[in-house]
């Protein structure tokens, strides 16, 4: 399996923060989510992926070029949080301008995303609404046939609805082969409908980097009542609450032994690990 993303040892320092010498890597033909809390270092991250800061440490490799490889530009479609577009440019406008850095732009495949979108050509930019305006980036994200798509919260701020068409979209991208997302995302529900690798990010620092399946099946939920949690597993139980009629908390599956027998355990899903691992570093 050939690695699309290689990060090693990166390294970022700011003001009041640091991502700290990270490494983690994305498999090629695969959806791989991007998860951790607002000012984790995921949209760091991905703007030194894609050059747009310069790293104070480490090496990035895309498709097995170092990424700053001019090349690699045509094969990378990029999507942010928030499109910027001129506010009085229509969906014609942005063609005019976006395929002139494009070999492989697609005039026909940027009208048939229109069109699936449901997106006016005449429409001007500063009129649409926010799914509107992420439907047009994404349109041209997918007008130059990129073969690995770097986006940067696609679906946060749409409704149900429109998250839904979100990921449509995105499936429908991985019907051909050789082709790889890599998508930061605070909205873990949508995560578990589409992707088949996790890198979970916390304060500059990777927690976890590789199956979601192997990650969600590491961990349960555990909760009992009043004197229901020996001192032997009190440091095992993760984002521990303790309350009058008894506690909860997640602990790690192998560790699940030692506890009374009228103990509830329960499924995990990536928003509990989120919730939990970081209730621990708070405490």
């Amino acid at each position: 399996m050939n690695n699309v993303i290689e990060v090693l040892n990166l390294r970022k320092e700011y003001k009041n923060f640091l991502l700290d010498n990270i490494s983690f890597s994305v498999p090629g033909g695969f959806v791989c989510g991007f998860i951790g809390e607002n000012g984790a270092g995921k949209t760091t991250t991905l703007k030194l992926i894609l050059g747009m800061v310069r790293k104070a440490g480490g090496s990035i490799k895309l498709f097995g070029k170092t990424a700053d490889d001019v090349s690699l530009k045509e094969d990378i479609g990029v999507l942010f949080e928030q499109p910027y577009y001129q506010e009085d440019w229509t969906p014609i406008d942005v063609e005019k301008s976006m395929r002139l850095f494009y070999k492989k732009w697609s005039n026909k495949a940027f009208h048939q995303h229109l069109e699936r979108f449901s997106l006016d050509p005449k429409q001007k930019y500063k009129t649409m609404s926010r799914g509107m305006k992420m439907k047009l980036g994404m349109a041209v994200t997918l007008a130059h046939d990129a073969k690995l798509l770097l986006l940067d919260e696609p679906t946060s701020g749409l409704d149900p609805v429109g998250r839904e068409e979100m990921l449509e979209i995105l499936r429908d991208y991985m019907v051909e082969e050789d082709r790889t997302i890599f998508f930061s995302t605070h909205i873990t529900s949508d995560l578990e409908k589409i992707a088949d690798y996790i890198t979970y990010i916390q304060n500059g620092k990777i927690l976890y980097s590789g199956l979601m399946d192997e990650l969600i099946e590491k961990y349960c939920l555990v909760k009992g009542g009043t004197g229901d949690l020996p001192k032997s597993k009190r440091k095992q139980v993760i984002g521990l609450r303790e309350y009058p009629g008894g506690f909860d908390g997640m602990i790690e599956i192998k560790d699940i032994a030692g506890f009374p027998g009228n103990v509830i355990t329960e499924m995990v899903s990536l928003d509990d690990i989120m919730v939990r691992m970081s209730k621990e570093v708070e405490v």
